[in-house]
């Protein structure tokens, strides 16, 4: 029986592992299966390169679905296929591809090179070192920052100079001040977009910050063209115009009565790190003393008068500006007083103004 067998059944193994090679061959996933096989059997017992198994064996990496729809490769065709004109999002570029590549080609240059429309992931996006300052501004509270208003808001800020130019004011040194100074990082997220409007802004505790006219118009009286030394602000409020000063004298003190107002100024001025910025918390009309005389005083709230502790702690030839009037807004003035000797003093009543009311104590 066994030698009547083999007559009918020669080399019957052999056969088995052929099998696949028939038009007539079994389902797809079977048929992947028996090449998978014959690919393991043949690498144990006679791996040819140029045998049928042996382009099975090269072929056992790919997916099922590429076994069941592709034709085994005869012994004379290529041993590897051109590249599919798509491939899945992370399909990589292969070996034979690469080595077709110039030396310093990016992967997505490789793959445009060979013809192949290959999806490569994107890189990430540069960093930018300013959007990352931005960044860490937004971070701090009260910050006002958001992706387009951080892109434009220099734009912005030369327009708003050329604004105050076309109003007449001329100082080169506080136009410069007022083009590099963000005041929107000084207002409420809320009212960023207004930052560059020449409008006063609420930022709490009935308190305002100024137009940039306004601010741009009393730096410009109290400077005079003069180099500035010692300069004393009165109402620090949110830390802007004391921002502004610090770009046109050599230091800066600035008062605030209102303690949260004095504690928001401090981070709004701190991501700028200005080093000539000295806050105070204390009563604004009395002054500081231990840092005069002043080359300029600059009071940022309207007082029935300036106040004399004031007018003592300005320089000689140093100059003062405020707001005077009534308290309630009406018939404010913009006065200019200027220092001409020990005890004489020289008042100047300028433009029409509104400001919050200049007070006494703390708070």
């Amino acid at each position: 029986m066994t030698s009547e067998r083999a007559k009918r059944f020669p080399l019957g193994l052999e056969d088995l592992v052929r099998e696949p090679r028939r038009p007539e061959g079994r389902p797809g996933e079977v048929r992947a299966a028996v090449l998978a096989a014959s690919a393991a059997l043949n690498a144990r017992q006679q791996p040819a390169k140029n045998s049928p198994l042996g382009s099975a064996g090269k072929t056992q990496a790919k997916p099922p679905a590429r076994a069941q729809t592709q034709p085994q490769a005869t012994p004379q065709a290529k041993p590897q296929a051109k590249a599919p004109i798509k491939a899945p999002v992370n399909a990589s570029v292969s070996p034979q591809a690469k080595s077709q590549a110039k030396p310093q080609a990016k992967p997505h240059a490789t793959a445009v090179a060979q013809g192949l429309a290959v999806r490569v992931a994107p890189k990430p996006a540069p960093v930018n070192k300013a959007a990352a300052k931005l960044n860490e501004r937004a971070a701090v509270p009260n910050v006002a920052l958001n992706g387009a208003l951080a892109l434009t808001s220099e734009r912005v800020r030369e327009r708003m100079v050329e604004r105050l130019r076309a109003n007449g004011v001329t100082d080169q040194r506080v136009l410069n001040a007022m083009s590099v100074v963000p005041r929107h990082m000084f207002v409420d997220p809320g009212l960023a977009a207004q930052a560059y409007e020449d409008a006063a802004l609420p930022i709490g505790h009935h308190q305002t910050i100024s137009k940039p006219s306004v601010v741009a118009r009393m730096i410009e009286l109290a400077a005079a063209g003069r180099a500035l030394n010692n300069v004393l602000e009165i109402g620090t409020g949110c830390g802007y115009q004391a921002a502004v000063l610090s770009q046109v004298a050599r230091d800066v003190y600035s008062i605030e009565r209102i303690k949260p107002l004095s504690e928001r100024a401090k981070t709004n001025l701190r991501p700028l790190r200005i080093p000539n910025i000295r806050l105070h918390y204390g009563d604004g009309r009395l002054g500081l003393p231990s840092a005069a005389p002043f080359d300029a005083i600059v009071i940022a709230a309207a007082g029935l008068d300036v106040p004399q502790a004031l007018l003592e702690q300005l320089a000689i030839g140093g100059r003062l500006v405020a707001p005077v009037g009534s308290q309630e807004g009406q018939n404010q003035v913009l006065t200019l007083v200027e220092r001409l000797g020990p005890a004489q003093w020289r008042e100047s009543r300028l433009d029409r103004v509104f400001f919050v009311p200049l007070k006494s104590g703390v708070i």
